[in-house]
């Protein structure tokens, strides 16, 4: 007990220590009833935290949820009865952690990227259907576009196609000079080759995320830049028919366009899903339209991303070390018939069982 300065003693004092110390006593005695299931489930919890659910055995997992239940009940009753906040924290930490083990999905890297490329991406694709008209429509305009304006007037094509992406193949060059831009000796050394392979996808790689995030601005940025491809293309492909190598060039850019502009394509279709959203919310807010086109969005531009590493590669290795036209033709339109058949046959046997278990 505490004495005050007047020898008379402290009684509120006095309380408050009985108070802590009872409260010392009632969690301790709350501890020593309830910590060998604690401690049981986390051993439980850390074992699948290591290996997965599956490292536990039918009866383990049981315990596991069991724990879990009653962990949560203790800590509910802690909180109540204003137990000590040690102890209260380690309940928290456990009831999280065991949380995460029993509902997460308990799904590995791998599984997951196997899910994304088999089911969630093709079937993205498929619930794309005016993007992607809007994502090809755009390039195959500018191409048009760009194809008219060169072969009637050469010069429009020093107003589409910037100096440096053109490197001398102009109007003006002879038509030796440019067949050998598409057949001459360009080094095979493989470290020359590696570095072009990088220097094309880091290009490409800029242009698609433009396309893509432009595309929140009501997809008209997305479909002008797009457009602006195809008008290249178009203007680069009157140049060289012009000079007799319609057939040359097509065969050099279908080893590796097919699979590079169809990636442009559906980063602009990426882009104008987030636009359409923007545009065109119907019953949600524009704020939930955009989370719910974005699930969608983003898959397209995974999908936009990977198509321009495999570009790059067959852009910086095959297309310097494969010379006759109709192997650049069946390499190139063959990597459009795999693509067709993923994006279009992929993930649809998951979904009609989704359905029927419905």
């Amino acid at each position: 007990m505490d004495i005050g300065i007047d020898g008379r003693v402290d009684t509120g004092a006095a309380a408050n220590v009985g108070a802590v110390q009872n409260d010392t006593l009632r969690s301790a005695r709350f501890r020593l009833e309830r910590e060998a299931h604690w401690r049981q489930l986390d051993e439980l919890v850390t074992r699948a935290e290591k290996g997965g659910t599956a490292a536990l055995g039918y009866d383990e997992v049981r315990n596991l949820a069991a724990g879990y239940r009653q962990a949560m009940n203790s800590l509910s009753v802690a909180r109540d009865i204003s137990l000590d906040r040690a102890l209260i924290a380690y309940l928290e930490s456990l009831c999280a952690r065991a949380y995460l083990v029993v509902y997460a999905p308990q799904e590995s890297l791998g599984g997951l990227t196997a899910r994304l490329l088999l089911q969630g991406i093709p079937q993205a694709v498929r619930r794309s259907a005016l993007p992607l008209f809007i994502g090809f429509l755009a390039l195959i305009l500018g191409a048009a576009a760009g194809y008219k304006l060169c072969q009637n007037d050469p010069s429009w094509f020093y107003t589409f196609v910037p100096p440096e992406l053109a490197d001398q193949r102009t109007p003006d060059a002879s038509a030796d000079y440019l067949r050998s831009t598409i057949y001459g000796d360009e080094g095979h050394d493989s470290d020359r080759l590696a570095a072009f392979s990088a220097f094309l996808f880091s290009h490409n790689t800029t242009i698609v995320i433009l396309i893509f995030t432009l595309g929140i601005f009501v997809s008209v940025p997305s479909f002008i830049l797009t457009f602006y491809n195809g008008l290249i293309l178009g203007a680069f492909f009157a140049m060289f028919a012009r000079r007799g190598l319609g057939y040359d060039v097509f065969a050099w850019l279908s080893i590796h366009g097919v699979t590079e502009l169809a990636a442009i394509a559906i980063a602009c279709a990426g882009g104008a899903r987030l636009g359409l959203a923007v545009l065109l919310p119907g019953a949600r807010t524009r704020k939930e339209a955009l989370r719910h086109q974005a699930h969608d969005a983003v898959k397209l531009a995974i999908l936009a991303a990977l198509m321009l590493i495999i570009a790059a590669v067959i852009e910086g290795f095959l297309r310097q070390l494969i010379q006759d036209p109709f192997w650049r033709i069946v390499i190139g339109w063959g990597m459009g018939v795999f693509w067709m058949s993923w994006l279009l046959l992929a993930g649809r046997g998951s979904k009609t069982s989704r359905e029927a278990a419905r």
